[in-house]
């Protein structure tokens, strides 16, 4: 399992240069036109997370393998995209598989960077992208409802599946979106399910300022917060520009970077910090000889559940999981130390996966 990203917004907003930044990778084209980005930019980010080092320092392992983001870089939308203005359509076909949206607005003056609507308004640009993707949803739910009216009549299984249809678009009919609707049923859940619905999907709105922006809120920024917080949604306030200033810098350089600016963390460590938080996510570690790794599950997962993310069988033949909290590992400084201490702890079936737990799993196959 790993976290996956779709990152949307109006065109110039900053996207394709935050991409570059956080994927360290530039391979996402910024140029000062609408629809620079041609085809989707995709990219497998490591999690930053410190305690992976602390814990490769402590048992030397021959390889680290940190937890990954997957990040989808679309062409920027704009009104008419979910008819096809722009390629908009095609484009947001590519994140419709992504657990969560990153929605990036421009919250700066610049006149040397054009915006499609010659101003930046912050919440006009929500109010356009939103729009644009509830407009695709409603047009693939349409679809969908008709052709499971056609199959009724061999199938009255799809009755139910057809009432919850006609809700959810209700529903959007108001202008609202799916994440929204009161709708709970098993039929609901498979229908979204099936339809990867944009507007069911967790959204983190995503503040892009210049770099005077970054150490005190302008009024851009507090009325993109305000929103977040009126609708219950994640908000992050980073500057793409000098995201992209931080890339290849050493590690004593880059917090005297940041220090610089009275900031305390990357726009990646936000995004993703953020990202796990709105989607329930926490990690796990395995620590061996031969490997340390953090492993990304749910929250409230089970330890058979937490041992299937690596691998199916050792979910289907989990017997028991020897588990160590992170501070207690690192405090004691290997497993054996943890285990002649008693620290190390023999957990069943019903046991519940706690963030930061260095944990080996027994199973028979």
């Amino acid at each position: 399992m790993s976290l996956s990203i779709g990152i949307v917004g109006l065109p110039n907003v900053g996207k394709s240069t935050l991409f570059n930044a956080l994927t360290k990778a530039q391979n996402a084209e910024s140029a000062n036109y609408a629809f620079c980005t041609i085809e989707p930019n995709k990219a497998v980010v490591p999690v930053p997370d410190p305690r992976i080092d602390v814990l490769a320092g402590l048992v030397k392992p021959q390889r680290v393998q940190q937890s990954t983001v997957d990040f989808v870089d679309i062409a920027g939308l704009v009104a008419g995209a979910s008819k096809g203005e722009g390629l908009g359509n095609k484009f947001l076909g590519n994140i419709r598989e992504t657990q969560a949206i990153l929605h990036v607005v421009r919250c700066f003056d610049n006149d040397d960077v054009i915006h499609v609507a010659n101003s930046v308004d912050p919440l006009r640009d929500i109010e356009i992208i939103e729009t644009e993707l509830l407009l695709a949803d409603y047009e693939v739910l349409e679809n969908r409802l008709a052709r499971m009216e056609k199959m009724l009549k061999g199938d009255k299984t799809l009755a139910p599946k057809i009432d919850a249809a006609k809700k959810l678009m209700a529903h959007m009919d108001e202008g609202q979106p799916a994440l929204t609707c009161p709708e709970e049923s098993k039929a609901y859940g498979e229908l979204l399910d099936e339809l990867r619905c944009l507007t069911a999907k967790n959204v983190i709105y995503c503040a892009n300022v210049d770099e005077d922006g970054v150490a005190e809120d302008n009024d851009y920024v507090k009325s993109v917060r305000a929103l977040a917080a009126e609708r219950g949604a994640e908000f992050v306030k980073i500057s793409a520009r000098m995201e992209e200033d931080l890339v290849g810098l050493e590690d004593d350089e880059y917090q005297e970077f940041l220090d610089s600016y009275g900031v305390e963390e990357s726009g990646l460590h936000q995004i993703i910090r953020t990202g796990f938080k709105s989607l329930g996510l926490i990690s796990y570690f395995t620590a061996g000889v031969k490997e340390v790794r953090a492993w990304t599950i749910h929250e409230g997962d089970k330890a058979p559940q937490a041992a299937g993310v690596i691998h199916t069988d050792f979910e289907r033949g989990f017997i028991r999981a020897e588990i160590v909290g992170y501070d207690q590992y690192v405090e004691l400084g290997s497993e054996a130390k943890c285990r002649s201490e008693g620290v190390l702890r023999v957990e069943g079936k019903e046991y519940i996966m706690k963030d930061g737990d260095v944990t080996h799993f027994l199973f028979n196959v």
